[in-house]
């Protein structure tokens, strides 16, 4: 399994689309990374917020001691950041949230992408092209079933092709129900096709 703790300091998790397990993994790394120090957790894009007092349910499932949560746009409808805003006649102000991304913290800082690399955040701006700015590593989450190859393959691409660190690819069976003898078989194909470590959740 990966060395949680051989992981750069300052860390994306993204994932390959919606659903696969980007907070699942937060969580682990964060809450592993707690205990030998702070931990700041930042969510820049969160959508599905109910009301002005709902951190989401990505800051809230990783509360813990040394472990501070942070969120920055929240949007109410559970859709793509543009899509949302726009229902709520919203712009948002891309700039400020990598500010807001960049600034410094006491011990690591983990911060979770929003949907699959190409979500769009703004008119003709999608995540991956935004995010690529910041310069920071990341873990690339995946579910492990069928059409995972397809979407790691083409995420792995788009991420190395912007000069993007890629620590690791996490298979992530629970995503998607997938048998472990599945996930074991399409991580072990991934590593036939790309230079980074590739490993199945347990």
């Amino acid at each position: 399994m990966l060395d949680l703790y051989q992981l750069p300091s300052s860390l994306w998790i993204l994932g390959t689309g919606t659903g696969v397990g980007k907070t699942h993994v937060s969580s682990r790394i964060a809450g592993a990374w707690a205990a030998a120090g702070p931990v700041t957790y930042r969510k820049p894009f969160q959508t599905g917020v109910t009301g002005p007092d709902d951190p989401g349910a990505d800051a809230a499932a990783l509360a813990g001691p040394n472990l501070s949560t942070e969120t920055h746009l929240l949007l109410r409808a559970p859709l793509s950041p543009l899509a949302a805003a726009r229902q709520e006649g919203r712009t948002l102000d891309l700039e400020a949230a990598a500010v807001w991304c960049a600034r410094p913290a006491e011990g690591r800082i983990l911060l979770e992408g929003v949907g699959g690399l190409m979500v769009p955040l703004a008119p003709k701006v999608h995540f991956l092209a935004w995010a690529t700015e910041l310069k920071l590593p990341c873990v690339l989450v995946a579910a492990g079933g069928l059409g995972t190859l397809n979407h790691t393959l083409l995420s792995a691409e788009a991420l190395m092709l912007r000069g993007w660190r890629l620590e690791a690819i996490l298979v992530n069976p629970g995503a998607d129900g997938t048998c472990p003898e599945v996930a074991e078989a399409n991580a072990a194909l991934l590593r036939e096709f790309l230079p980074v470590p590739v490993h199945v959740l347990d």
